[in-house]
């Protein structure tokens, strides 16, 4: 399949948001920004916005103003150009959320676009992607129930765009991989009260759901794990293979590996994805991760998530991986 890679561990200095799960991270060029979270179960951190230079491997505080939002977990972020977009998560009532924020990081401003009967219902442990137009949101635990809705928020037209509903096949997940390649935005995995192994995809052209069968290598049912699309590969890494009997309040078993799933043959290889210098970043699910640069190449950052012990976790990896074909 040509698809191979390997990790690198960050060092970090400043004011690190320190351990955390159930976070978000967006890059923008070499700056990631971190927002959300918890270190005790269902009790959100703050609400700073975090700011880490890939290039100097420091963090800082934003000095953010504007409709900063209050402290979540649950949370997602997806960037588009300059722009920061935030969406969702659950409060420290633990009632679920549905306000889209965006944080300008030329001004370092933030700004509540929708809220109550506009966009998306109330969610938390949604999934979120986006291309360079549109953020997309799919699934996660609404008020009522586990989601399979996808909406999109045009970044150009300023508006929701609510698409069809995933059909009976595929349903409603929280914690599910959510990935745009070729053309198409693909649910991969998640948890509907059991840990799922299957994909889909919604083609926006032909504003149709089609649900695919995967061969090769493929990855255990899993949920809250960290995706990434690149080229024509959706790269999947950790996330939880057996939940917890206290569900949100204790650590189930995670994975530490990483896949790569081919989106022309849907098949699926499992990496060889050690540095030479031994550095991986184990177990883990519940995450911050996002697709980004580093040392010019595309790649997964990941920062933070839980343990196998129940440890919330401080540190920042990168994978790179190495596309020996085509990957377009």
């Amino acid at each position: 399949m040509g698809a191979q890679g390997a990790w690198i561990k960050l060092g970090q200095k400043g004011i690190a948001p320190g351990a955390r799960s159930s976070h978000a991270v967006a890059l923008v060029g070499q700056k990631a920004y971190v927002f959300g979270g918890e270190f005790t179960p269902r009790v959100p951190v703050d609400n700073n916005l975090y700011m880490f230079d890939l290039n100097d491997l420091t963090w800082y505080v934003a000095d953010a103003t504007g409709d900063i939002p209050p402290p979540r977990v649950g949370v997602t972020m997806a960037s588009v150009g300059g722009t920061i977009y935030v969406f969702g998560g659950r409060d420290a009532t633990h009632k679920e959320l549905n306000e889209l924020y965006s944080f300008d990081t030329s001004t370092n401003k933030w700004a509540l676009i929708s809220s109550g009967d506009t966009g998306p219902p109330h969610r938390s442990y949604h999934s979120v992607t986006a291309d360079d137009r549109r953020v997309y949101v799919f699934g996660g635990c609404g008020v009522a129930g586990r989601l399979n809705d996808l909406w999109a928020y045009d970044v150009i037209d300023q508006m929701w765009v609510k698409y069809p509903v995933a059909g009976e096949n595929c349903k409603g997940r929280g914690g599910p991989g959510l990935a745009v390649a070729q053309g198409k935005i693909w649910v991969v995995y998640g948890f509907s009260g059991v840990e799922l192994d299957d994909v889909h995809f919604f083609d926006p052209v032909e504003e149709k759901w089609v649900e695919v069968e995967t061969t090769g290598e493929k990855p255990t049912p899993r949920s809250v794990f960290s995706t990434v699309g690149i080229g024509k590969y959706i790269f999947v890494y950790g996330g939880e293979v057996d939940p917890s009997d206290l569900g949100h309040l204790g650590a189930g078993k995670f994975s530490g590996e990483l896949y790569a799933l081919d989106t022309q043959t849907l098949l699926w290889k499992r990496l060889d994805d050690k540095s030479e210098s031994g550095e991986h970043p184990g177990p883990r699910g519940w995450c911050a991760f996002a697709a980004g640069q580093h040392d010019g190449s595309k790649g997964l950052l990941v920062y933070g998530g839980n343990s196998p012990s129940n440890d919330r976790l401080d540190d920042i990896f990168f994978f790179t991986p190495c596309l020996v074909s085509d990957g377009k």
